[in-house]
């Protein structure tokens, strides 16, 4: 009995952790409910979060620390692109329309790119015309990302430990954008939590 029973446990631990290791979505493909639009027009075109007008940006609901975030993107402009994901960021200051640091740069040219890492490496992995993957991981102080399945590059001394998560819009500068597929996993931090 106890030994079916601690088979029972385990596949309920099991279970949970499995639960507790899957993904949520942030784009449910029909609304912006997790977005808020800050100086800049977004509609859901096709099952797209469409940028279509403005310099500025769409908020995530909440902050986050370490995670694994995971979307696909399109610029639309045949000539000129720009845009990129801010993590970890702070709130605009002055004039400046987009939030502080961190930005993955999808500008045409320094696709994935990253400031303290080789943007040649990132931009070698941009498809022109088609759905782009990324997979970013911020973990402590360390974020890298990889782009359509390759390792684009691993930066450190990535502070502070919790911030905005945003999608850019430059639409006057660098055209429209679409994002699909956006996911977020939320990772432990032991750190933070022995710290409450």
């Amino acid at each position: 009995m106890k030994k079916i029973m601690f088979t029972a446990l385990l596949t309920l631990a099991a279970c949970h952790i499995a639960l507790a290791a899957k993904p949520e979505s942030l784009f449910d493909g029909k609304t912006l409910d997790r977005w808020k639009m800050v100086t800049c027009e977004a509609e859901v075109v096709d099952g797209a979060i469409l940028l279509k007008s403005g310099n500025g940006f769409l908020l995530a609901d909440k902050q986050y620390g370490d995670f694994v975030l995971e979307c696909e993107w399109k610029a639309l402009h045949k000539e000129m692109w720009d845009s990129g994901i801010y993590f970890r960021a702070g709130k605009p200051e002055g004039k400046f329309p987009w939030p502080k640091q961190y930005q993955v740069n999808l500008r045409k040219g320094q696709e994935g790119a990253i400031n303290g890492a080789d943007p040649k490496k990132a931009a070698s992995l941009y498809k022109p015309g088609e759905w782009n993957h990324f997979k970013l991981t911020v973990k402590g102080e360390t974020a890298e990302l990889v782009f359509n399945g390759e390792q684009a590059w691993s930066r450190g001394n990535i502070t502070p430990a919790k911030g905005d998560l945003c999608l850019q819009a430059e639409v006057p500068g660098g055209g429209q954008f679409l994002f699909r597929n956006i996911t977020i996993l939320e990772l432990d931090q032991p750190e933070a939590k022995a710290a409450e």
